[in-house]
């Protein structure tokens, strides 16, 4: 019979332990849930949790309102660019054969779109000749010249990020 109540009191004595090292574990974390409570509640000043929240609100706002302007502000600037030139395409060439060098060219500035100008120049002995051909969606309603189409193709390659 004494085995049986030594058993038994070794084993509430173990389950007692186990108890106050759970309780003291559970103290533990309270005190560093604490913590943290204060650690967020105090910002500067603020030692209330409400203040600090009705803060960072404020704070959310403000940098609601600016993400707006930004995201409107790119959105113009967006839309001024698409209309600005970023296709290029030069071609030099010799245009008659009594001329010496590669002075004659065409130039092709286009915007996103492929709406721009063809620009040529023909450099002779005695002269020189400048056209422009309107181009539109990649095309021109004037005839091109092969060197004015090897420029917008070469506009349209760098622009299409295809170099």
């Amino acid at each position: 019979m004494i085995s049986a109540l030594l058993i038994w009191v070794v084993a509430l004595t173990i389950l007692v332990i186990v108890g106050v090292v759970w309780v003291l574990d559970l103290q533990s974390q309270l005190r560093q849930f604490q913590n943290r409570y204060k650690n967020a509640a105090v910002s500067g000043d603020d030692t209330d949790l409400a203040v600090a929240l009705d803060n960072l609100t404020a704070r959310l706002s403000d940098t609601t309102a600016r993400t707006e302007r930004l995201v409107a502000r790119a959105e113009q600037l967006d839309a001024a660019l698409s209309q600005t030139v970023q296709g290029i395409g030069l071609i030099r060439f010799r245009a008659f054969q009594d001329t010496g060098g590669d002075q004659s060219f065409a130039l092709a500035l286009t915007d996103g779109e492929g709406n721009g100008v063809v620009v040529s120049s023909l450099h002779g002995r005695d002269a020189m000749r400048l056209y422009a051909k309107p181009v539109q969606g990649w095309h021109s309603p004037k005839a091109l010249s092969d060197e004015e189409e090897q420029a917008l193709t070469e506009a349209r390659t760098r622009l299409l990020g295809q170099d």
